[in-house]
């Protein structure tokens, strides 16, 4: 896999599309914090996205947006409307997949939320924006095409529809993404942003692939393509963090993940990763993840367990996450 597919499928992503949301005339809903990442797509009309802390954005039909922060916000036809919180128009047992407020007719989105795994979650949340805007451009066929689609499931009621939007729903995240690191004009620094760069993205890719190589800088400027220095400082610049150290998170997320899904042992998990003895691999894995592997093993166990005492997740109803 390429190193965003590995990155996705490590936290686990899952998405629930929650329903779509019909307005006419003036109005405004407010929603509370909440886990995971956010999404809305306009299909008709257009919108003011305010998230707490953030500079106001309208989103015009064909345009999406993506919350990755967990902040609270709210959506307007105008920002100087008091918004209701979403909770007071909910129906007692929402049964339909769109949900209409003043009467509809002016616009139309659709909305969900992705969650991910909760040990690493920070590994793509820290790398985003509060609020990511995907305006409407060339490049967003793809985008444009899911979220129609999506729509005529909603109206169409075919068996299997469930399992269509959700699907759909996650390549909505992927193409948001895509755009985003086309298009975005700030220099911020994160392994995401080093995946526009074919260069930095070989190396990037070489080390997931093979994390348990011995690569050194040298090796992983061969693969760049580039001089061992020019290498060193485009990585660091862009990414935010020495190649080698960047080598050594990756490999600890990854024992992180094992720790939680495999019986191996400690020593078979090091060696797996490049590190001859148990204890040279829990003293990378502390100064990491700040607790020793035995710890992590421990409380992802206990984590498990406090979830099958709440029951099963995924049961959503339509616009339930939303609150």
């Amino acid at each position: 896999m390429d190193p965003l597919s590995d990155v996705l499928a490590l936290l686990k992503l899952r998405s629930y599309v929650s329903g779509g949301f019909d307005a006419g005339g003036d109005w405004a809903i407010g929603f509370g914090s909440h886990e995971g990442i956010k999404f809305h797509s306009v299909l008709t009309g257009s919108c003011w996205i305010a998230v707490e802390g953030e500079p106001p954005a309208q989103v015009k039909a064909g345009e999406s947006f993506l919350l990755p922060r967990g902040r609270p916000f709210r959506i307007a036809s105008n920002l100087s409307v008091e918004p209701v919180h979403i909770s007071k128009i909910l129906p007692p047992e929402p049964n339909g997949r769109i949900l209409t407020y003043n009467g509809g007719g002016d616009y139309l989105s659709i909305g969900g939320y992705f969650t991910l795994s909760e040990g690493q979650a920070e590994l793509l949340l820290n790398v985003l924006p509060p609020l990511l805007h995907i305006r409407d451009q060339p490049g967003s066929a793809t985008l444009r095409w899911c979220v129609e689609r999506m729509r005529q499931e909603f109206a169409e009621g075919q068996p299997g529809d469930f399992i269509v939007v959700q699907q759909l729903a996650t390549i909505v995240l992927v193409e948001a993404l895509r755009l985003y690191l086309c298009n975005r004009t700030t220099e911020d620094a994160g392994w995401l942003f080093a995946l526009a760069d074919k260069r930095l993205r070989a190396a990037i890719a070489a080390m997931h692939e093979t994390p348990g190589d011995r690569w050194t800088l040298q090796t992983l400027a061969r693969v760049a393509g580039m001089s061992r220095t020019a290498f060193a400082v485009k990585f660091k610049e862009t990414v935010g963090v020495s190649p080698i150290e960047y080598l050594t998170r990756w490999r600890m997320i990854q024992a992180a993940d094992r720790l939680s899904t495999s019986r191996q042992s400690l020593a078979e998990i090091g060696i797996a990763f490049g590190y001859e003895s148990e204890k040279s691999f829990s003293t990378a894995f502390r100064r990491v993840m700040n607790c020793s592997p035995r710890e992590y093993g421990r409380r992802q166990g206990e984590n498990q367990v406090s979830s099958l005492r709440r029951g099963p997740e995924g049961s959503v109803m339509p616009f339930a996450p939303l609150n």
